[in-house]
């Protein structure tokens, strides 16, 4: 019976997690809130173990998403379009340049802020900013509509919008869109060039976590382990799809009401409840 609860939450936080990761909502403050309502840990297991490894399911979705459009190696692409690949790849690994040196440096002491008070208040700052940003770009428009025409300073900016995200809270994808509309890219842009930063710097983590940690993972636990990243990988799939065929038409400002409304509810929860 304990078994089956805990593949049950599995397949939940499979859910949670794919949907949550690309949309700028924030993840981690989703997952953990789901896991304070639902009750247990941050994990099943050691810390925050599981909340990192299932991200590696989430990051293989944009692999096998953008394979053809990442891979520089590809024979079908000629040698101008394997050119634009490499300088995409360069642009990508300029912007993490910022995680690096300071997200690594900051990332263990801000996970002490991992409680319902920030992930609230970010979560309703970054709801705001996303509708004041989209009511002044409506006026100023994009001005980069592709990644070839992206500057490396504008990806290292971009970069420095992602470090943001290490308060719980922000979101990774919401703090990089945020950052690349306010530099002027649009909005699919913005979204795309999130998902591609997303894989050396979340890549890097996760496996960094699972490395480094010294908790002993059972042969049960490396099952719901593999059950979740399989649930993530299939949910992130439909969820960026969601999000590339959403921007075409409509801005952000939607997002930015759901973490406003989000926040006050964990907000009165906590207040009411705990």
């Amino acid at each position: 019976m304990v078994q089956f609860l805990e593949i049950l939450r599995t397949l939940f936080l499979g859910i949670v997690e794919g949907i949550t990761e690309w949309l700028p909502i924030s993840s981690t403050g989703h997952m953990i809130l789901v896991n304070e309502f639902i009750g247990g840990e941050a994990g099943f297991f050691g810390e925050d173990l599981f909340l990192y490894g299932i991200q590696l399911g989430a990051i293989l979705a944009i692999v096998t998403l953008y394979f053809k459009r990442l891979n520089p190696f590809a024979p079908s692409k000629s040698a101008d379009e394997k050119r634009a690949t490499w300088q995409m790849w360069f642009k990508v690994i300029a912007a993490c340049v910022p995680a690096a040196v300071i997200g690594l440096a900051l990332n263990d002491f801000m996970e002490k802020f991992e409680n319902w008070m920030v992930i609230s208040a970010m979560l309703i700052i970054y709801g705001i900013g996303f509708i004041a940003v989209e009511a002044y770009n409506r006026k100023k428009g994009a001005k980069i509509t592709s990644i070839d025409n992206m500057s490396y300073k504008t990806a290292l900016l971009i970069g420095a919008f992602q470090v943001l995200s290490i308060v719980p809270g922000t979101s990774r994808s919401g703090a990089t869109i945020l950052g690349a509309i306010i530099l002027g890219c649009s909005r699919e842009i913005a979204a795309e060039f999130s998902f591609f930063l997303a894989i050396p710097v979340m890549f890097g983590v996760s496996f960094l976590k699972l490395v480094t940690n010294d908790y002993i993972m059972t042969g049960w636990e490396w099952v719901i382990l593999g059950v979740a990243m399989a649930v993530a990988y299939v949910v992130s799939m439909a969820a960026v799809k969601f999000l590339t065929d959403f921007v075409k038409k409509h801005d952000f400002k939607v997002f930015g009401y759901y973490r406003i409304i989000l926040g006050a509810i964990v907000i009165a929860y906590f207040l009411i409840f705990a």
